[in-house]
């Protein structure tokens, strides 16, 4: 990238910093009619709940840890019966943290196909050939 591209790039994303999220304290006011999806699901599947998987107790003190933070912020609410149950999946990052994620596979298989799938990640990364930005 060259400096002017760089320097451009920069003044952009400052004139439009406050689209951007860094935390998720910032987050806490969005819309949820905007960020809030219902799945259709196929009608023979029934809802699977998963059997809750041991953890060791510093994995569980991460999963709290991060998940009063989502439930702090708004991100996440108390569902009294739910019909899907999903567990949670700890994947540590280089960094030494770790991202939480959630075992959605069973809810994947009751979710009809999508008629206009994402493109590959192959195919997006052989049209960056020979380019230096995307």
């Amino acid at each position: 990238m060259t400096n002017e591209t760089q320097r451009k790039l920069c003044a952009l994303l400052r004139e439009f910093r406050d689209i951007f999220y860094w935390s998720y304290q910032d987050m806490s006011g969005l819309d949820r009619d905007m960020v809030q999806h219902k799945l259709p699901l196929k009608p023979e599947c029934l809802p699977i709940k998963q059997k809750l998987r041991i953890t060791k107790p510093e994995v569980s003190l991460k999963i709290k840890d991060e998940v009063e933070k989502q439930f702090n912020a708004g991100f996440l609410a108390v569902a009294k019966y739910p019909q899907w149950v999903a567990n949670v999946v700890l994947v540590p990052k280089k960094d030494g943290k770790v991202r939480m994620c959630v075992d959605y596979r069973d809810l994947n298989h009751a979710s009809p196909k999508d008629d206009f799938p994402l493109p590959h990640i192959d195919i997006l990364v052989d049209n960056t050939t020979k380019f230096s930005l995307f």
